[in-house]
């Protein structure tokens, strides 16, 4: 498949990287306070350091040496003999030295014990975890239908982020593994800290109608190429959302009325659908594989590439890449060509497997 344009935008240098981290750094207000107290302590070392040598003419380490002990408050006795100008500045330097460095350990050691630093820690270390993914997927809102696009996602494992306005909702995503940002979804620049000019989808599953709808259409707005499912509520939202952008309208209503019907007259069917929809404890999905431009099993056969035979994953059909219907069933010497895409159900990992071996 070819690469959306807003995938192939290229790579930053090492040195911007650098720079964007380090400005991303001082956009948090721990590290802006730690660089202060720091800052406050190293100027004061630095002054008493010169002013002692500007007095007394001592050497720079006689003088730094006079200063950490008078800042200390070690009392090991002076260096050399002071004046009386360098004595009153070291009367000086002790009252308000000795103030402004209690105030930095203690400003320091606050944020400490609060947990700013190891926040502000991981934050950051989620952020950059985010600007170094491509081709992910987002999730807008961790509602009780994000939730299942989460599990599904985690158990497939597709690299995604999950965005959420409430704390408390993304406290609940107990995986270390799963990258969460804070923020409102409908805001660009939320949508832009999660990587959505380079993801290839985004599931949009909020509370109202209105905030997904404004979602679909500031996504689409940044990533013309990116695949956007979004869910509602209102029947009249439907087209709604399909105008502004959505690919694809979930309605969990509707599906819910159609589930319990199928709950009565079909029910085998439906826990063979549940299988595969991950509602049970083993893996078997149903996973489409498109045969990308350029790829080394194009005009290869079924029967070369021995797709037939592999364990736990059955072939279903071929969607031909000139958008025909779908062939069931393909014979052993159906050829491949380039955007042809398979349909397959099996072990989410078998098919996972045969994905990587065949190098889709």
């Amino acid at each position: 498949m070819d690469t959306p344009k807003s995938q192939t935008k290229e790579k930053p240098s090492y040195l911007a990287k650098k720079r964007d981290r380090f400005l991303a750094m001082w956009k948090h207000p721990i590290y802006r306070k730690i660089l202060w107290f720091n800052g406050l302590l190293v100027s004061l070392v630095l002054l008493g350091t010169f002013g002692y040598m500007l007095l007394e003419g001592w050497s720079f380490f006689d003088s730094l040496y006079m200063t950490i002990i008078t800042l200390a408050t070690i009392g090991y006795g002076e260096t050399h003999p002071l004046g009386d100008s360098g004595r009153l500045y070291t009367m000086l330097l002790i009252l308000f030295g000795s103030g402004v460095m209690v105030y930095s350990i203690t400003g320091f050691i606050t944020s400490l014990l609060e947990g700013d630093i190891r926040k502000a820690l991981k934050k950051m270390t989620i952020e950059r975890a985010i600007s170094e993914l491509n081709q992910h997927i987002i999730i807008c809102g961790n509602s009780q239908t994000g939730k299942y696009a989460i599990d599904e996602l985690k158990k497939t494992k597709q690299k995604f982020v999950v965005i959420d306005n409430d704390p408390a909702r993304l406290e609940k995503i107990d995986s270390p593994q799963i990258l969460c940002l804070q923020g409102d979804a409908t805001d660009e620049s939320v949508l832009i800290s999660a990587g959505v000019e380079r993801a290839t989808g985004l599931i949009t599953t909020l509370h109202h109608d209105a905030d997904n709808l404004f979602v679909v259409l500031t996504a689409r707005g940044l990533n013309p190429n990116i695949r956007i499912i979004a869910k509602a509520v209102e029947e009249s939202s439907l087209k709604k959302l399909k105008q502004v952008g959505a690919d694809s309208v979930v309605m969990p209503n509707i599906i819910g009325g159609l589930r319990m019907v199928s709950e009565m007259v079909r029910p085998s069917v439906v826990t063979f659908l549940d299988m595969m929809l991950g509602m049970s404890n083993q893996t078997i999905r149903v996973e489409e594989l498109q045969i990308p431009s350029g790829s080394p099993v194009i005009g290869k056969t079924l029967a070369d590439l021995h797709i037939l035979h592999e364990p736990d994953v059955s072939l279903v059909a071929i969607l031909p890449a000139s958008g025909g219907a779908h062939q069931f069933n393909p014979p052993a010497q159906t050829q491949l060509i380039a955007l042809d895409t398979l349909i397959l159900i099996g072990d989410a990992s078998r098919i996972a497997n045969l994905n990587k071996r065949l190098g889709l």
